[in-house]
């Protein structure tokens, strides 16, 4: 309990950081806060012209789909918001030797190293993709209860799990090849998947986007608790996921870590 609250002043130490950095640049906030607002839009209005020319795909309605979306978007945001900013330098610190700013932390290097930043744009931005998910829903005529509204708080947050591990285990790659910008850039292809149904996969697509890379499931298991109720089984699927990935990341940051020569060295 002790060291649950050291990290937790380490975070918030951070998040006045972050506060203090966007309030000295307004401009920027705005203007990052409306590009990606314009960006969520695009997407909405993608949705829209699609099911202006069809009813369904594969079988889902245009709001269950803008339900689909909402919930992508919501992990999406959230993953940028506390995360992204730290794990898209953390391949140039490693190659510049700058990381040894963080050897001299105190506390674990993978905590410090991945939430040294928050993108206050994208936590606003997440607001409007729980909107979307909560007007979805009023015109779809669903009243989740309680249990389901937890069930799928716990989803996402399974989902910003795998998404954070899998960025973080991709860009931990730096410790051994020179550029792993290839291989981060890869996320964002990866997960514009997760905005479209599980049903619509088949075959070999089903076993790599599914199965193998929950890229998928992230967004489709808390939309259908919306949807359809609580699923002990997407719980425990994605549960299982999570976990296996976070323990990947911690597996490869670490052995990655053991390799590292720093700018001294």
């Amino acid at each position: 309990m002790h060291k649950l609250n050291y990290y937790l002043k380490l975070w918030l130490a951070s998040v006045r950081y972050s506060v203090t950095r966007t309030l000295m640049f307004r401009a920027d906030f705005l203007l990052w806060s409306t590009v990606e607002l314009f960006w969520m839009g695009i997407n909405i209005l993608l949705v829209s012209v699609i099911y202006a020319h069809t009813d369904s795909i594969a079988g889902w309605s245009k709001y269950e789909m803008l339900l689909l979306l909402g919930t992508s978007m919501l992990v999406q945001r959230l993953l940028i918001g506390f995360f992204w900013a730290n794990i898209h330098e953390l391949g140039d610190n490693i190659r510049t030797g700058k990381f040894d700013f963080f050897l001299a932390q105190p506390g674990n290097l993978m905590f410090m190293a991945s939430t040294r930043k928050l993108d206050l744009d994208s936590l606003a931005n997440s607001v409007v993709a729980i909107a979307l998910v909560a007007y979805s829903a009023r015109e779809l005529g669903l009243s989740p209860s309680l249990l389901d509204l937890a069930t799928y708080a716990f989803l996402v947050g399974c989902g910003l799990v795998i998404h954070y591990s899998f960025m973080l285990t991709m860009v931990s790659l730096s410790f051994w090849i020179t550029n792993a910008q290839g291989l981060e850039g890869s996320y964002f292809t990866l997960f514009s998947f997760s905005r479209i149904p599980r049903e619509a996969f088949r075959g070999v697509t089903q076993l790599v986007f599914v199965w193998t890379l929950p890229v998928v499931i992230v967004s489709n298991a808390p939309a259908q608790t919306i949807l359809y109720g609580f699923n002990p089984q997407l719980c425990l699927w994605l549960a299982g996921a999570a976990a296996f990935w976070f323990a990947l990341t911690v597996i490869v940051f670490h052995c990655g870590l053991k390799r590292y020569s720093s700018a001294s060295s």
